[in-house]
């Protein structure tokens, strides 16, 4: 059985003595897209921000690629291919959208694939093509966050992790978004995707995990997962139609 590409177990996360994350278990396959769900506070962004290097983990395992990386620096985890798009984007707001981009790849050994991975952010994102020169400030919610994901593709990550990648924004633009998420992962790209925007997260993942105060309570197949109305109801607080 081929091991996932990422493995995280009873992860626990403090901030001084609250409890950020309690114990929560997931598992990434090599190419497969999971979505880890739930609502505000539940700990996804805890979560993710441990698994990037953001955060100290207080307990548990954090293995990619076959080596353990809890509590490595931020940095060096994302040269070993594993990257996150942080919600709220933070972006260098007096930077140009191209100075952005080339900050993304500060990690890679091999400078002479900025060209290329450029392009492909520019292929995958016209509109950053369009606003290259143009201040990060200035761009609308929609255009920060395709800039914030194309950052993260510039340090070419095997893994692509993505906190809250719909939030704020309008629909037509969230669902230009997972558009361009299919076609990552039609090139073969590892996504993991914290996210509210339940249904469209359930329709491109393989398999879900829900979080619940710090803790995975439940996981399965993403299309048994969006089919169950007390799943929806109980875990992710939606409410569903009574007969």
């Amino acid at each position: 059985m081929t091991p996932p590409l990422l493995s995280v177990r009873n992860l626990m996360v403090r901030y001084g003595d609250l409890v950020g994350v309690a114990d929560v278990s997931l598992e990434v396959p090599d190419g497969g897209v999971v979505a880890l769900l739930g609502s505000n506070g539940a700990g996804k962004t805890t979560t993710l921000n441990a698994i990037a290097g953001l955060v100290p983990p207080a307990g548990g395992t954090i293995d990619f690629a076959g080596a353990a990386i809890a509590g490595q620096p931020a940095y060096a985890i994302v040269a070993r291919g594993l990257a996150l798009s942080p919600e709220g984007w933070r972006l260098f707001v007096q930077q140009t959208v191209e100075q952005n981009l080339l900050l993304g790849a500060t990690v890679l050994k091999d400078r002479s694939r900025i060209p290329e991975l450029l392009d492909r952010a520019y292929t995958l994102f016209p509109r950053l093509a369009e606003r290259r020169r143009q201040r990060a400030g200035t761009l609308s919610g929609g255009e920060r966050q395709m800039l914030a994901t194309g950052r993260a593709l510039m340090s070419d990550p095997r893994l692509l992790m993505l906190d809250e990648p719909s939030l704020g924004l309008a629909p037509a633009v969230v669902e230009s978004l997972y558009e361009t998420l299919r076609r990552l992962r039609g090139q073969g790209l590892t996504l993991l995707l914290a996210e509210q925007a339940v249904e469209l997260a359930l329709e491109v993942a393989d398999h879900a995990y829900v979080l619940q105060t710090g803790r995975t309570v439940l996981q399965g197949p993403a299309s048994e997962l969006a089919q169950d109305a007390d799943v929806q109801r109980i875990y992710l607080g939606l409410e569903t139609p009574t007969g």
